[in-house]
């Protein structure tokens, strides 16, 4: 009977600590042990262990930290303080022992209570460090940027790295004060109340316990006041016009929050007179200061004194008044989104671009125009070179090789693993996972084609033939930007012929894996922690892995880098980069903050999301090693605040840009997206005087072309900076608010113009035209085609043969003292919708020329301008 009495406890106590095993296992033990060992196939291990350890240590200092402040205030109330027997207790023995006995109890019950309270009170105040601890890194590690923001006088550094958890201290310490004051408070009340023999009035140990509680309650409340004089810098009232503080925040409102420092501060020192004071006690003082205080703050919360001086005083003179705070809002923004140093240069339109044309006028300029688009050339890769089913070209991305005795710009793309393209029986667990494991070459295509004519491969077919050099010697992908599930290779599957026929350069397809990367499954241990961690039962029983196979995980490169260092934010357009070895896959990272003060913030959607950020830096260039999955990170901006904090505290992980291999070197590139916010914000801020910022006179926005912004694009050319050497850059054109005249075009390259070699050094120039000269802008050069009679006949013409024609990009070039239009035309199959260049037509001027080739169309154009038949015209090759 008695052995039945104890049966359901241990049972209970059983199912609980199996529950608890399962739980530990499955949420902790597992993910921690399969995290750890990536990690480890990526040679970061001492990277993981290091964020562990910031992560938990962080967050138990911090617990630890509350709960003792916590505690030693519970303990002492309890404990020391607030006993304040009568004289009578002294000299009666009943009386005295009755008093120690309940104070003994009271004192006990009270550490019993106290020490899982202050526990629960410590792990709840320390979970917004816990969520935070990656920030509070910055806070730790973080230094100066060596640039001081002109309101406060402070470092920029401060905002970006220390203010927003200064924030979450005071926010925390003042509610831990607030906390233990008003139970410090009720505990001795209680001992007055619960313990006999007690006089009613507070002890004076109790009263200065208090008062010090209260002390740190009002020095709190001041730092929050001193705080939120910085939250001045982050207002945007003032938008449209400008961002950050203007003349009612720093003339009437910054007051207020100082008069409300010395106000607060007066009621605390008249409350604490009053408190400690001898009867009778005077409440005069306190009553005024705390009347000042509230007055103060009532005044903050009334809007039409703001109104009255913003109708008055600025609105009547909105530059005189508004000057400085807009030139900071300026300076800023300049700043923060790193286009203060952008070189202008003042670009003198000539009438007649007769010189300039006979200076172009060598076949070498024209080898680089991008006529394909890549938008157009997804089609054409997919349905001529894809070969097989499962194989799919997900992206086209632009590259610029040494080809021919010179730098030549190229399109290309990765043919990437895509089981979904297979039959649903054949997707089944084996296919899946341990035959069709990874993507086989790429193709590459030259930028600059003749129309009309058969595409051009400088890199095609699986066996990687190349007529102009292309060699890779290990082309598999495994690791890409497909949705990748996890492979396990080497294995005992026979999978020759999987990505070719059986001729004899199939082997090289075939290979077995002797890539670096992946999680070695050398046990029956490793192989059953798999199956549990995937759920799949196959992963242990199947036969053909075997213990040289390695498990690859997290091939989607972005997937992979975000969870390798979360606090990077990537850019969208990772591109591919050939090499003599392997692909390397290359991804622009950033640093993002809301915490610049005075800049504006950023209004697009940026980098796939909605966070809001108003600074930005391209820190760092990430390569993936497409083969083996290795990821290495490159700092391309040591100046930046938080890339050198995280530096700091991750050492190993981030290299100099000079260690990068020299092949990936040389295909480093200006970031498109980061280049078109760039210039999104420029198009505004180039106005640097306060006055004409103001008027908003000269604001741009995007050329337009078919109601469509013209986004900047990849050239290579030569601008003359280096002998005749190649730049490979970005464009971007802009025209004013509402007109389709050009205003500008800019260039941003990453060559260093003194060195001239293949150094990185981030730069852009903006070619300024002046208003004095008309220029045409892409929309008008559109409606120049459009009017053109011949034109629009051969366009009729091909409509009616079972094909659409559809514009490319229209490409917009510099030279000398002209500006040359570039705009492709192609012909889509409605059968098969490969997209076809059928014609190229150029402009200069009111001057337009469409033939089948660059070359031969600017020819023409030639022709017209030296035969003096500058004027609105139209030429056009017959067709072939």
């Amino acid at each position: 009977m008695r052995i039945w009495k104890y049966l359901p406890p241990v049972v209970m106590t059983t199912v609980g600590i199996l529950v608890t095993v399962y739980v530990a296992f499955y949420f902790v033990f597992l993910d921690l042990i399969v995290d750890y060992w990536w990690f480890q196939a990526l040679k970061f291990e001492g990277y993981f262990w290091l964020r562990l350890l910031y992560r938990f240590f962080l967050s138990g200092i911090v617990t630890l930290f509350f709960f003792s402040i916590f505690f030693l205030h519970f303990w002492l109330s309890s404990r020391y303080f607030g006993f304040n027997p009568d004289e009578a207790v002294f000299s009666d023995p009943l009386k005295r022992r009755a008093f120690d006995r309940f104070a003994d109890l009271f004192i006990s019950y009270s550490i019993r209570l106290s020490t899982p309270v202050a526990l629960v009170l410590a792990v709840v105040i320390a979970i917004p460090f816990y969520e935070q601890w990656e920030a509070s890194l910055l806070f730790f590690f973080g230094g100066s940027a060596g640039v001081t923001e002109p309101v406060y006088g402070r470092d920029v550094g401060f905002y970006l790295l220390s203010y927003p958890i200064y924030q979450l201290i005071q926010a925390e310490l003042l509610t831990t004060a607030c906390i233990i004051f008003i139970m410090v408070a009720f505990q001795y009340w209680m001992q007055s109340i619960f313990v006999p023999n007690q006089v009613k009035n507070f002890p004076i140990a109790a009263k200065i316990h208090l008062a010090v509680l209260f002390g740190f309650v009002v020095l709190f409340v001041l730092w929050g006041f001193l705080l939120h004089r910085f939250s001045l810098l982050y207002v945007n009232v003032h938008e449209p016009i400008f961002s950050g503080p203007g003349f009612v925040e720093l003339r009437y409102k910054l007051p207020l929050i100082w008069l409300s420092v010395f106000t607060f501060l007066a009621t605390a020192i008249a409350l604490l007179f009053y408190f400690f004071s001898e009867k009778p006690r005077i409440k005069m003082p306190f009553i005024v200061a705390f009347s000042l205080f509230l007055g103060v703050l009532g005044i903050q919360k009334i809007d039409f004194i703001p109104e009255l001086i913003d109708k008055f005083i600025v609105k009547p003179n909105p530059v005189k008044t508004q000057r400085p705070f807009i030139q900071h809002n300026i300076d800023a923004t300049l700043d923060a989104y790193d286009i203060k140093n952008i070189e202008t240069v003042d670009f003198t339109i000539s009438l007649d671009p007769t010189k300039d044309i006979e200076d172009w006028s060598t076949q070498k300029r024209f080898e680089n125009i991008p006529v394909w688009d890549r938008e157009f050339l997804d089609d054409v890769y997919n349905q001529m070179q894809s070969i097989r089913p499962y194989y799919h070209f997900l992206e086209v991305d632009e590259g610029h090789y040494f080809i021919n005795g010179f730098k030549r710009q190229v399109n290309l793309a990765a043919r990437e693993m895509n089981i979904s393209k297979l039959p649903k029986e054949a997707q089944n667990w084996e296919n899946t996972h341990l035959r069709f494991t990874h993507g086989y070459g790429a193709v590459a295509t030259p930028a600059a084609q003749d129309a009309a004519n058969p595409i051009i491969w400088f890199l095609r077919d699986l066996n990687m033939h190349s007529d102009v050099g292309l060699e890779v010697n290990k082309p598999d992908i495994y690791y890409g930007q497909e949705q990748y599930k996890y492979a396990i290779t080497p294995n005992n599957l026979n999978v020759v012929g999987l990505s070719s026929t059986t001729t004899s350069t199939d082997d090289a397809l075939d290979k077995v894996y002797r890539g670096s990367g992946g999680i070695p499954i050398p046990s029956y241990f490793r192989k059953l922690l798999f199956a549990f961690y995937f759920k799949d039962e196959k992963i242990f029983f199947s036969t053909n892995i075997t213990s040289k196979s390695k498990l690859l995980i997290r091939r989607n490169i972005i997937e992979r880098i975000n969870l390798l260092t979360p606090f990077l934010h990537l850019d969208k357009d990772p591109y591919l980069v050939i090499t003599q070895d392997r692909f390397f896959w290359v991804q622009d990272a950033y640093t993002l903050s809301n915490w610049y003060p005075v800049s504006k913030s950023a209004d697009d959607d940026f980098l796939d999301g909605s966070e809001q950020f108003n600074y930005i830096r391209n820190s760092i260039k990430v390569t993936v090693d497409a083969y083996s999955g290795a990821v290495k990170y490159y700092i391309t901006d040591p100046t930046d605040p938080i890339i050198q904090a995280y530096d700091k505290a991750y050492p190993g992980v981030f290299r100099d840009i000079d260690e990068i291999p020299e092949e990936l070197k040389k295909q480093l590139r200006y970031p498109r997206d980061l280049y078109y916010l760039q210039m999104k914000v420029y198009a505004k801020y180039h106005q640097t005087d306060p006055a004409l910022f103001y008027q908003q006179a000269e604001t741009w926005q995007f050329a337009q072309v078919r109601d469509k912004p013209v986004k900047p694009y990849y050239l290579t050319i030569d601008f003359g900076h280096c002998g005749g050497k190649e730049e490979f850059v970005m464009i971007n054109a802009m025209t004013p608010i509402n007109n389709a005249n050009l205003s500008m075009v800019s260039v941003a390259s990453v060559m260093d113009k003194e060195k001239c070699g293949d150094a990185f050094k981030k730069g852009i120039t903006v070619y300024k035209f002046h208003k004095e000269v008309q220029v045409n802008g892409p929309a008008q050069v559109e409606a120049l085609i459009e009017q053109s009679p011949e034109i629009s006949a051969q366009l009729t013409l091909w409509d009616q043969r079972g094909s659409r024609v559809e514009m490319g990009r229209m490409i917009i070039l510099p030279m000398k003292n002209s500006i040359l239009y570039v705009q492709p035309l192609y012909l889509i199959s409605i059968k098969t919708r490969i997209p076809e260049l059928a014609r190229v037509i150029v402009s200069i001027g009111n001057e337009v020329v469409m033939d089948t080739t660059l070359w031969g169309a600017f020819q023409r154009l030639k022709e017209r301008f030296i035969r003096g038949e500058n004027g609105t015209g139209t030429t056009f090759a017959p067709e072939k």
